[in-house]
């Protein structure tokens, strides 16, 4: 009996042990943050206050900010949509992963992040616009806009087939993520929520609450509205995304074709998004919009270059700040949600853009050069417990880095074959263990939209280089800190004759670390030729 009782207390402390442990491994497992993405398409960091409150002021993606980290020298590998989301979520350079611009097909063999988050325990969701593919593998349920989508009552595609909700994209996108929050969330799990805005995309379409305001703004002039491009190459000169040659009158700024007609204009593009209005949201639409018509036809035989470029920035401006207003008070509403369930401590929250936006500045719209306000991307980060509140980060980081941050978030491993650098040491304070001092970009979409030539380049803090490679053979330097509007090419300059040697060199080990090549793979020149977009 003695013998008996020994054996039953001995045993005791390896239970406690075996049973302390099982509590412990599943604390940890607990613990591992949700992560919530939140990004917006074409939003340029000019157009958030955290940044400057020149145009705009954002409150809602301030607070991430406020309650977290700035990035202020965060950049894209490749300024334009779907490529950037390919980078984001594989953690590979566009040549590794396949998708280089908007026409080639993801690649679905490629292993992206939400995946290994899935298999590790994450319950996943994504609502929005992913821009590329009907079925993003590494979801446990998503509601996804087909390719660019519509700002008003837009198509989603889901697991269940095709739906179109009536109303705006923005409110939209947020109310299907907050009822997935709300009753399918499982709470015994870490989340992964991709929370995807269309807005600020082209065309510009504002909520009726938001344009009946905005369209009577005026804005500040960007100081290069009327660039010159002196110094410059081929490239920026040839380039098809200025505000007062290409910036269309009805499909981007609302001039509705039967005024058009009467003065006698006519353009390749029809009314865009505004075909989606309902007759209700037509008539709301139209007695804002048919008044500013107009006032244009008025006075557009009094306008010259000059004048007829500050109205349509002006147009421009209104609609696109508008559409961010509602952006702002979407991400307001997840973060308020966020706040109400006692999900923030635990939550890491991050907002950015898929790339930066041209807002008038060197006189364009649109995207697709490694100059600044295409290049930088707006990235605030949220981590309580984790990110030190207020402050700001000037590190070089790029999308690239994304997937590989999520991952050691939630203490998943990382592939081998990713090739960005995790962001932990950043949001831990621990800048000494951060030793990148160059980014690489790379550039293809050419002949296309917009015909922005096809370059590579690096950048540092200082200095950025830049080589226009495909049907030309030009360089170009910018004094990132005496230049900062990057409007003085000094490549020819014999005092920076140095910095180029140097910056030359550092390229070419960037693009040997990278695996990157000068020409487009023999597969990508045929994709091209059957589009018949080079011969």
């Amino acid at each position: 009996m003695l013998k008996s009782n020994f054996l039953i207390l001995s045993l005791i402390p390896l239970l406690c042990i075996s049973s302390c442990s099982d509590k412990t491994s599943k604390e940890k497992k607990q613990k591992r943050p949700n992560i919530v993405f939140i990004m917006s398409d074409d939003h340029g960091y000019q157009a958030i206050s955290a940044y400057s409150d020149k145009l705009i002021q954002t409150p809602n993606i301030d607070r991430i900010a406020n309650e977290g980290m700035l990035f202020t020298n965060a950049s894209v590998t490749n300024s334009i949509c779907a490529p950037s989301r390919a980078v984001i979520l594989t953690g590979k350079h566009s040549h590794i992963n396949g998708k280089i611009d908007n026409m080639t097909p993801f690649d679905t063999t490629n292993v992206t992040f939400p995946q290994l988050l899935q298999k590790a325990g994450y319950q996943t969701a994504m609502f929005g616009k992913l821009h590329f593919g009907n079925n993003p593998k590494g979801f446990d349920e998503f509601k996804i806009l087909p390719g660019q989508g519509d700002y008003y009552n837009p198509k989603f595609i889901t697991q269940k087939g095709d739906t179109t909700i009536q109303g705006y994209v923005t409110d939209i996108t947020t109310d299907l993520t907050l009822d997935w929050m709300k009753k399918r969330r499982d709470t015994t799990k870490p989340f992964l929520l991709m929370y995807l805005h269309k807005a600020p995309h082209r065309t510009w379409m504002p909520a009726e609450r938001h344009y009946k305001n905005f369209t009577q703004q005026t804005y500040p002039l960007p100081e290069t509205l009327f660039d010159d491009y002196k110094t410059r190459g081929t490239a920026a000169k040839t380039a098809e995304m200025g505000i007062l040659e290409d910036m269309l009158f009805q499909y981007d700024l609302k001039i509705p074709e039967d005024v058009l007609k009467t003065m006698d204009i006519k353009e390749r593009l029809g009314a865009g998004g505004v075909n989606q209005l309902n007759p209700a949201q037509k008539a709301k639409w139209d007695s804002i919009y048919r008044p500013i018509a107009a006032n244009f036809m008025e006075n557009y035989g009094r306008m010259n270059d000059s004048s007829l470029t500050v109205w349509k920035y002006q147009r421009y401006m209104q609609d696109y700040l508008g559409t961010i207003a509602a952006v702002d008070e979407n991400v307001g509403r997840v973060l308020n949600y966020l706040d109400e369930e006692g999900l923030t401590e635990n939550t890491l929250v991050i907002y950015t853009s898929d790339q930066g936006f041209y807002l008038g500045e060197h006189g364009w719209f649109d995207k697709r050069f490694m100059y600044d306000e295409s290049f930088k991307t707006p990235l605030l980060i949220r981590w309580p417990n984790v990110i030190t509140p207020k402050t700001t980060e000037s590190e070089m980081v790029q999308n690239l880095d994304f997937a590989q941050t999520f991952l050691e978030a939630a203490s998943v491993s990382a592939p081998d074959d990713m090739q960005g650098e995790s962001l932990m040491p950043l949001l831990k304070g621990q800048t000494e263990k951060w030793d990148r001092d160059a980014v690489y970009y790379h550039y293809y979409e050419y002949p296309a939209e917009h015909a922005v030539k096809r370059h590579y380049g690096i950048a540092t803090k200082d200095f950025k280089l830049m080589h226009f490679y495909f049907d030309v053979n030009e360089w170009e330097l910018y004094d990132r800190k005496k230049d900062p509007t990057e409007m003085n090419n000094v490549y020819q300059n014999p005092a920076y004759a140095d910095t180029v040697a140097q910056l030359k060199e550092k390229l070419i080990a960037l693009r040997e670390k990278y695996k990157d090549s000068d020409v487009l793979s023999e597969q990508y020149i045929d994709i091209y030729k059957d589009k018949g977009l080079i011969e």
